[in-house]
């Protein structure tokens, strides 16, 4: 093991403790639910853009999205670049009118604004269904990410650093609730920054260069350099599926649209879309950027998503290399809290409740039963990221899609068109799902599309037919 690596991220995670206490220590008074789940809707603009990008940012971005660049070239980078308008478009789109009608329902989960306008107990049902078995899949990858990043960095064996990394998620997510997310997602912005910028530095500079790395990707193939990318997977048609489902569909992901409605003020959100959109810029391009020079330093990786952390060990002195360990780990933990308290609260408010009501007010109750589930749902993910794959991105990216195929036309078309009813709602969900994943199982893409792009269209014809039906 590498202890000069250790130590910071030692104590980065015992930062990450401390602030979960504190955050634990300052709930208010008044519902238990609210603040558990939403800090009471407390956040200001600098919280707001580093929990919505954090929470945005994950392992797909500091591993599987890199890993991605190392193998096809700097036409993923630009490829990557579609992301940047995600933050504005969340809020831009959901913005005030989602957390003004959040207020008015006294909404606490995504799917309780589900409720408030449709009032359909079985959309609840298959909105909550359909949220945990696709956050399942997107939280066992976070898993796999973080053990990745301790065995190739650290040395730490796969089994026992998942071990470490899922149980210190599970327990400070358990006790702080949302407002621990809150702070620890404040401080992870800022580290993801920091160690993007150090990390894109001393590739370039190991390299020889920006010139000389460019020199080197086209003489191990020419295609590196080519905005089509190695086997020309850069097609105008993967271009328009990817800027589907990772910045026009992203609208609908329940972990940040909840975000959407846990804020201050107008104020908070104006500044929240400007610092989001220029901090998930700045990690993007840096990121990426980083994993596809880096095939000008390790050109001969057998599995990609390893870039970034054979990365730190070769480009960083090991001190440099323990500190930046905390960016990624930082993206990667930011996601699996707020999924994992998405999911929690599905359990527990929408669930749980519905089905006994009269356990409203009983705060005992809803204390030990919310964390209790949260620190059990991050054990069962520990198992289920066991056995990892060569490359995650492709698993995260199924279960985006399958969260806004499910979630975005109910959600944005509830929102904006009065006339949208249950029954138009559920035919899109199930349109939807069903059509994403019969496309994604046989490996179907129709005139070149991702699943998601025909999953989507059905989804919303399936809307608006079923709303002129009922």
């Amino acid at each position: 093991m590498k202890f000069e690596i250790i130590l910071p991220l030692i104590g980065y995670l015992l930062l990450v403790a401390t602030l979960s206490v504190f955050a634990m220590r300052q709930r208010r008074a008044g519902s238990f639910l609210s603040e558990y789940f939403l800090g009471s809707r407390s956040m200001g603009g600098f919280v707001l853009a580093m929990t919505l990008t954090t929470t945005y940012i994950s392992a797909s971005s500091f591993i599987g999205g890199p890993g991605a660049a190392y193998k096809y070239g700097l036409g993923w980078v630009l490829l990557s670049m579609v992301q940047v308008p995600a933050v504005w478009l969340s809020l831009g789109v959901l913005g005030k009118k989602f957390a003004i009608l959040a207020r008015r329902y006294n909404a606490v989960t995504f799917n309780d604004m589900l409720y408030a306008r449709y009032r359909s107990p079985l959309l609840v049902w298959l909105a909550s269904l359909s949220l945990l078995v696709a956050f399942i899949g997107a939280m066992t990858v976070q898993f796999i990410g973080g053990a990745r990043l301790l065995e190739t960095v650290v040395g730490i064996p796969y089994d026992k650093g998942l071990l470490i990394f899922g149980s210190t998620i599970a327990l400070y997510t358990a006790l702080g609730g949302f407002r621990a997310s809150l702070l620890n997602d404040a401080m992870q912005g800022v580290v993801m920054l920091i160690g993007t910028f150090l990390l894109l530095f001393a590739v370039i500079h190991a390299a020889g260069g920006m010139h000389s790395a460019v020199s080197t990707l086209q003489k191990i193939d020419p295609q590196l350099v080519s905005s089509s990318g190695v086997g020309g997977i850069l097609t105008p048609t993967f271009l328009a599926s990817f800027s589907m489902l990772v910045c026009f569909g992203v609208i609908g992901l329940p972990h940040t649209a909840v975000r959407c409605i846990s804020y201050k003020d107008s104020k908070a959100m104006h500044l929240a879309i400007l610092l989001g959109t220029v901090v998930v810029a700045v990690v993007m391009l840096g990121m990426h950027l980083a994993g596809a020079l880096g095939r000008a330093v390790l050109p001969d990786l057998a599995i990609p998503d390893q870039v970034i952390p054979t990365l730190m060990i070769q480009v960083l002195p090991p001190l440099a290399a323990g500190v930046f360990l905390a960016a990624p780990m930082a993206a990667i933990m930011s996601t699996i809290n707020a999924q994992l308290l998405q999911s929690s609260a599905t359990i527990v408010k929408d669930l749980f409740l519905r089905v006994r009501p009269q356990h409203l007010d009983n705060e005992p109750l809803l204390k030990r039963l919310s964390s209790a589930i949260t620190l059990v749902l991050g054990m069962l993910l520990l198992l289920a990221a066991w056995n990892p794959p060569d490359m995650i991105i492709w698993i995260n990216l199924l279960a985006f899609g399958g969260l806004e195929v499910v979630f975005l036309w109910p959600l944005v078309l509830g929102l904006y068109w009065k006339r949208a009813n249950a029954a138009g709602a559920l035919s899109s969900m199930i349109a939807g799902a069903g059509c994403y994943t019969l496309l994604a199982s046989l490996n179907l893409q129709p005139w070149g599309f991702h699943p998601i792009v025909p999953a989507l269209l059905l989804s919303l014809l399936a809307f608006v037919i079923g709303n002129r039906i009922v």
